[in-house]
């Protein structure tokens, strides 16, 4: 009876429709292809007004390799000559690497990082899995640390010496956030404490650790604490001018939507800042004078850089529903028309790092878009399998109706947790996801009535429960059901077998639920339930992995991929939701 309940309330769950801001990504630019990866000669200048990307392969050739050898290894990481010390990262370091069981470096690792440390902007848009964390976090964490001439015990006098830096890494959510965090942490020198300071702004307790080397935040956080900040003792100004680095992860998500006025924001506050400090440098001006002149948030506006005029709020994951205050603000300190003539010449004094899994660049709306025309000279970083199929990926297609989804669903369940797919810890953990908090409380019922234990993950679960599921499923494995909250960012070891009990809405959704797993060159399943409804979309994505092509055409801003096709005379299938709106009382 409960099973047949539960049912009823799966097929009279409303699926969500919320527009997706991203566009295709097309590859436009040169592409520089690596397929042998051999750095002893690689150079890292570049020529202005280029957008260059930086390709280990395509994934065809990759895959023909995964063929032909019988492994995975080459697909994931870098050649076996290439070390840690190779690209330029200090002793100690490596070494703190290898305690960690970072032994060698991945394919992405191995471009971005001497890409960072040469000290140009990058743009990371690399799969899901391939070590995009660790590849900024690491020459971050080298450059604060110093040369890698300079020992260990006289780091701290040196720091003591020069004028403070701060690495800021900007996350859409908290569970990023603490997340980074902890991999920061993770890495430590032979005394087994962390390299460096680390701290993570979150709401409005401010600051956990004195003077902190590197802070993660998202972008609300960040501007309620630098509004927070005395503006008399020029604090905020002395922050935004110790910044020199600057993280932008999940960098699509970032530039488009909901987040857009607050990063264009900080984005803006900094490189006013450089603006601002390259004006005195020229004009003859110390660095004594320079705190003369306060950071005012109506100078930092710039019309290169777009502004929306909606209302922002943080995602569902942050936690966070303050809101940014606002400052009254002078205009005697600069004349802004004045300054506006000059603002394309100024001498650089931040790096600019922007990572993603999924980066459009078509139309200047996108991310990628925005990230042309605002860091022209960035060095740009493209993965093997960047919106594409993994080979390492065995994928199971099952369509299904409101009358067979439900047991479609417990057979995929429990065919997954006696899967022959190795989880490489002897733990099973899988992954459910469905598109709404509703869809997801039926799914959990539904397993529960057929006997399967399953935790849930989504915005009506309180952040403390959240956080308990999450640690729990690490540990202990077992069943995690999910919306698209746990789609992005989280990295979750030896997740095998990610199940869609609801299809997803975008394939921007679809390419980062797979991601899931088949993460850091270890094998995965993925099942995939669909109906009629969403057969579009499954055709366009079945199709480019047969043909191993890209699936950016599936991508769109405004409009569903289905009404997409639909306006070019390609579909077939009505327009009707597989699932009944409405909630039963």
């Amino acid at each position: 009876m409960m099973l047949q309940r539960s049912i009823s309330v799966l097929s009279a769950c409303k699926t969500s429709s919320p527009p997706k801001f991203l566009l295709p990504f097309t590859r436009n630019h040169s592409l520089l292809i690596l397929t042998t990866l051999s750095f002893t000669t690689r150079s890292n200048s570049h020529s202005p007004n280029r957008h260059k990307i930086r390709a280990f392969g395509t994934s065809a050739a990759s895959a023909a390799a995964v063929a032909r050898n019988g492994s995975d290894a080459d697909t994931f990481f870098a050649e076996e000559s290439v070390s840690w010390a190779s690209l330029g990262v200090s002793d100690g370091i490596s070494r703190a690497l290898s305690n960690v069981g970072l032994h060698r470096p991945s394919l992405v690792q191995a471009v971005c990082i001497p890409s960072i440390l040469s000290g140009t902007d990058v743009v990371i848009a690399a799969e899901t899995g391939s070590g995009k964390t660790h590849g900024y976090l690491i020459p971050l964490i080298d450059k604060l640390c110093g040369t890698s001439d300079v020992s260990e015990s006289d780091l701290d006098d040196q720091k003591l010496k020069k004028h403070r830096q701060i690495s800021l890494v900007l996350c859409p959510n908290v569970m990023l956030c603490e997340q980074v965090v902890r991999m920061a942490n993770s890495l430590c020198g032979d005394s087994s404490e962390p390299f460096l300071r680390v701290a993570a702004i979150c709401g409005r307790q401010g600051l956990p650790v004195k003077e902190p080397d590197i802070i993660v935040s998202t972008p609300v956080a960040l501007l309620n604490y630098l509004y927070a900040i005395d503006t008399e003792n020029c604090r905020r100004s002395d922050f935004i001018r110790g910044v020199k680095y600057v993280v932008f992860d999940e960098a699509d998500l970032l530039l488009c939507g909901s987040f857009q006025n607050q990063v264009i924001r900080l984005i803006n506050m900094l490189r006013f800042d450089e603006k601002q400090l390259s004006r005195m440098r020229s004009a003859g001006s110390g660095e004594q004078d320079l705190n003369s002149v306060a950071l005012k948030v109506s100078d930092t506006e710039d019309e290169d850089y777009p502004q929306t005029d909606s209302n922002v709020e943080e995602d569902e994951d942050t936690d966070d529903n303050s809101d940014v205050e606002n400052i009254e603000t002078k205009s005697d300190v600069i004349n802004r028309k004045d300054w506006r003539r000059v603002r394309k010449i100024y001498e650089r004094s931040k790096q600019y790092i922007f990572v993603a899994a999924t980066l459009p660049v078509n139309g200047k709306k996108t991310a990628g878009g925005v990230l042309k025309r605002m860091f022209p000279d960035a060095n740009w970083v493209s993965g093997n399998y960047l919106h594409c199929h993994n080979p390492r990926l065995e994928q199971k297609w099952i369509e299904v109706t409101t009358d067979t989804q439900v047991d479609a669903l417990i057979n995929a369940v429990n065919n997954g947790m006696s899967s022959s797919v190795d989880s490489g810890s002897g733990i099973v953990r899988t992954m459910v996801f469905a598109n709404t908090v509703e869809a997801v409380e039926a799914v959990a019922k539904i397993l529960t009535g057929a006997g399967v234990e399953c935790s849930r993950f989504h915005s009506d679960v309180s952040p403390e429960e959240r956080t308990w599921n999450l640690i729990d499923f690490q540990q202990k494995g077992g069943v995690f059901v999910c919306t698209d909250a746990a789609a992005r960012g989280l990295d979750i070891p030896h997740v095998s077998h990610v199940i869609q009990a609801e299809f997803a809405s975008s394939a921007v959704d679809f390419l980062h639920r797979v991601g899931r797993t088949a993460r850091a060159g270890q094998p995965g399943l993925v099942t995939s339930l669909y109906t009629e409804a969403n057969c579009d979309l499954v055709s366009a994505v079945r199709q480019a992995e047969k043909l191993g092509l890209t699936m950016e055409k599936a991508f769109s801003r405004k409009r569903s991929f289905r009404n997409k096709l639909k306006k070019r005379g390609l579909s077939k299938h009505s327009d009707a939701p597989s699932i009944r709106s409405g909630v039963p009382a």
